[in-house]
């Protein structure tokens, strides 16, 4: 670390540490909001009434989601098991802890709708759904859908043991129990699996965690956002700073704080998320540096307890948004791009420096590395639109370089989900994205 910004730093690090909620070194724990689409609300710590929720913003013990008819989303725990929700549905994080031994332990509620669980077993998990809990400690991958008639439970990936009124079961890969409401939650057990349409999105997030959390030389013990970063971003060996990592399209000229949303929680006050789909583990733990010629850069570490107000290091003269929570209200409150998140129907996205990842929908673009290459020469690059996780199915063709010579634009186009659109101007540099180091 440079000897310029160790005053600043150690500072910075003792004021954050002193400002953590009692929650934040006791053995409750938080999880990430980790996608958002459509009509998706929250319920923090059991607060009085629902919201909006926001992508990245902080699960806490009493949490409640609920999705509308075209909402879904996905919760990432810290080993990368992920529960995912259809449209429809509601969900209580009932429990989030962990013990003395180091187990961390999650108890959900499924209220109703269709929920996706993929656990990857390295830690502890209880799902309840109507009269039935499934209890694990190993991986396992499956479905549920709680209807007002019966309950069913798919398993993509088993065993799973069920706990029913009419004693335990277990289930092996492609097999479905059904549950029947009428009947006291009497079961039926087919070996066989029915698709519904949203196994497809489940199918296709699943995927994209497991081509994007692997990374040579991890500096994280934990794995969720991590699949983010390295699809949005790359880490490098900066000397004097060790290895760092840098989202694409960024310069000199962008700032890490400047979208976002502050987050009321009961009894633990303000907590701020990042509008940046990558924006989880960079602001929870680690420190942000100004590294010239460079930009930001965060510098991952201090992973013995999250933070609630993102740490930073600047350098004089540099320019960034003040990290200051609001007053007199305890509603969400977006800065920036942020509130633009869910009112977006554009066709088109920007991809510019300055943009950095904002609006791309995970797995929406193949290859981010190279255009970040095209952004850096030419500033930025438009695209159309397509589905997310639209990687899997067709591939980048082309680059938009921007408006030609005869005042249109050049190119081809491949981009992100319906919701995309092209973001704020962004503020010019001479600097530079990260593109080195791996993926």
């Amino acid at each position: 670390m440079s000897t310029r910004f160790l005053p600043a730093f150690c500072i910075l690090s003792i004021c954050s540490l002193m400002s953590l909620p009692a929650a934040a070194t006791s053995q409750v724990r938080i999880v990430r909001l980790s996608d958002v689409h459509g009509a998706v609300q929250i319920n923090k710590s059991g607060g009085s009434a629902f919201e909006p929720a926001f992508l990245n913003l902080p699960i806490t013990p009493g949490t409640q989601l609920k999705t509308g008819a075209d909402g879904r989303a996905e919760v990432e725990f810290e080993d990368g098991s992920s529960l995912r929700l259809g449209p429809d549905s509601n969900v209580t994080f009932t429990s989030l802890t962990l013990a003395d031994s180091g187990t961390r332990s999650s108890t959900i509620q499924l209220a109703k709708g269709t929920a996706y669980l993929n656990w990857l077993g390295k830690d502890e998990v209880s799902l309840k759904f109507s009269r039935e809990t499934v209890d694990l400690d190993h991986a396992a991958h499956f479905r549920v859908i709680d209807a007002s008639d019966n309950a069913s439970l798919a398993v993509f990936k088993g065993p799973v043991d069920v706990d029913a009124p009419d004693g335990k079961l277990t289930l092996e890969k492609r097999k479905t129990a059904t549950f029947d409401h009428a009947d006291n939650d009497q079961s039926k057990v087919t070996s066989k699996v029915e698709e519904v349409p949203m196994d497809s999105w489940d199918k296709d997030a699943t995927s994209y965690h497991d081509q994007y959390a692997t990374v040579k030389n991890d500096p994280s013990p934990y794995g969720y956002g991590l699949s983010d970063l390295n699809y949005y971003g790359a880490f490098s060996m900066v000397p004097g700073y060790g290895m760092m990592w840098q989202p694409f399209f960024t310069g000199v000229g962008w700032d890490p704080f400047m979208d976002g949303v502050w987050g009321f929680y009961p009894g633990m006050g303000y907590m701020f998320a990042s509008a940046y789909p990558w924006g989880w583990l960079p602001y929870m733990y680690g420190n942000w540096m100004f590294i010239p010629p460079m930009g930001w850069m965060w510098q991952p570490g201090m992973w013995n307890t999250y933070t609630t107000i993102p740490r930073y290091t600047a350098g004089p003269g540099v320019p960034v948004h003040a990290l200051v929570p609001p007053t007199g209200t305890t509603k969400t409150v977006a800065i920036g791009r942020a509130a633009q998140m869910s009112t977006l129907t554009s066709s088109q996205i920007t991809l510019s420096r300055g943009s950095a990842g904002l609006f791309v929908p995970r797995g929406s673009i193949d290859n981010l590395r190279s255009l970040n290459h095209e952004v850096e020469k030419r500033g930025f690059v438009n695209m159309r639109t397509m589905p997310q996780f639209a990687m899997q199915t067709q591939r980048r063709t082309g680059f938009a370089e921007g408006p030609d010579s005869r005042g249109g634009e050049a190119g081809a186009r491949v981009g992100a989900a319906p919701m995309a659109s092209s973001p704020a101007p962004a503020p010019s540099s001479a600097g530079h994205a990260s593109s080195s180091g791996h993926h």
